[in-house]
């Protein structure tokens, strides 16, 4: 079994030995082309400042809240096996899937989730 500093001095030096290779390989030499800006072998039509439309950033934040309740809800099991407290963490568990779930029926009733308009 390694020790802490074994492990941190192992670390340590792949990362040294990580960084030594990168800057020892040899530089590439770019020229137009690859400088370019990558636009699909076509060139640019138009201006690439266009803005996105709220729907696409309020379905992406959607996407994290629930992303992140599966992430705070996977523990749940092994916390449930080793806590004294099962029906506490049993209520806690169910408050947050009820609030979450009121929250995506609201979303839904006021249109959230409506791709078009």
């Amino acid at each position: 079994m390694l020790t802490l500093t074994q492990a941190v001095g192992i670390a340590s030096l792949l990362v040294l030995l990580l960084l030594l290779v990168g800057l020892n390989i040899p530089n590439s030499y770019p020229d137009n082309e690859k400088l370019s800006a990558y636009e699909c072998g076509f060139d640019p039509l138009g201006n690439a400042r266009l803005p996105f439309s709220l729907r696409f950033f309020l379905v992406a934040i959607l996407f994290l809240l629930f992303d992140l309740e599966i992430a705070l809800i996977l523990p749940y099991p092994l916390r449930l096996a080793y806590s004294p407290s099962v029906t506490f963490n049993f209520w806690i568990i169910t408050l947050l899937i009820i609030i979450l779930t009121f929250g995506l029926i609201y979303e839904w009733l006021k249109g959230g989730l409506e791709w078009s308009e």
